[in-house]
């Protein structure tokens, strides 16, 4: 039986991770169905599904037989990394390094590039269906790992794939209501959220295989998502004040 009452951060984990995910494959696939026709959109996302359902039932009795110490471990370096690198993307732009991630550009130049690619003969267009296919593959399996990750080592493997699922479905829904990219969707700061929780559940699970108790027990996640927290906001403010400084003197 799964304990509910102890799984929301798992569920909420991997709904907002799942989320981002996902609308990043969304703005694809609107981008393919409304330059090179919806057919070939739908042929190449349905085809990244069934291969991503294929993963998920070839993944489950290898993830069983692993001990679940080596598991805890493993994949907590793989969270903790991941974590890591959402964070040091979601620092750069909120620090005013890089741009903010911007959904709208992003489809606009996807159908640039669909418009000037050729377009293939007869009723395969082999172009966009490849390209709808890339993008559900490649996010599907993000969400795969992060979902897997997330449940297998507290065996709470239901409540995140829940929390993928309700994540799909309201993609999905809101994509067919609007046609169009989900660009008012704070990205950007899901991203930091997402960072900072898959690097709490990350550092919490490579102790956890490493047999190292943690005070309070799992109290100690809210207190490690702080923490990374609190370090990126003010790495933030450090380049953000950098850049202002720097601006300021080439005025000058």
């Amino acid at each position: 039986m799964v304990d509910w009452t102890h799984a929301g951060g798992t569920v909420l984990a991997a709904f907002l991770a799942s989320l981002v995910e996902f609308v990043e494959a969304l703005t694809i696939v609107l981008a393919v169905g409304t330059v090179r026709g919806w057919r070939p959109a739908l042929l190449g996302t349905g085809a990244g599904m069934v291969l991503l359902l294929l993963l998920i039932a070839g993944l489950g009795p290898l993830i069983a037989a692993v001990p679940i110490t080596w598991l805890q471990l493993s994949v907590g370096v793989l969270l903790l990394l991941f974590g890591l690198r959402l964070l040091k993307k979601a620092i750069l732009r909120a620090g005013g390094i890089i741009p903010l991630h911007d959904e709208d550009a992003a489809y606009a130049e996807e159908t640039r590039s669909l418009r000037t690619s050729g377009r293939s003969r007869g009723l395969w267009d082999t172009i966009a269906v490849t390209t709808a296919f890339k993008a559900v593959v490649l996010e599907g399996m993000e969400v795969e790992f992060i979902v897997v990750a997330m449940g297998a080592t507290a065996g709470l493997l239901l409540p995140a794939a829940a929390g993928a699922g309700v994540a799909l479905l309201g993609v999905v829904l809101l994509g067919l209501a609007l046609h169009r990219p989900l660009a008012r969707v704070p990205e950007n700061t899901l991203k930091l959220v997402v960072g900072v929780m898959l690097a709490a559940f990350g550092v919490f699970w490579v102790a956890e295989g490493a047999g190292l108790p943690w005070p309070g027990g799992d109290l100690a996640l809210p207190a490690l998502a702080l923490g990374f927290l609190g370090v990126a906001l003010a790495m933030a403010a450090l380049l953000r004040r950098s850049a202002t400084s720097t601006l300021r003197e080439r005025r000058a």
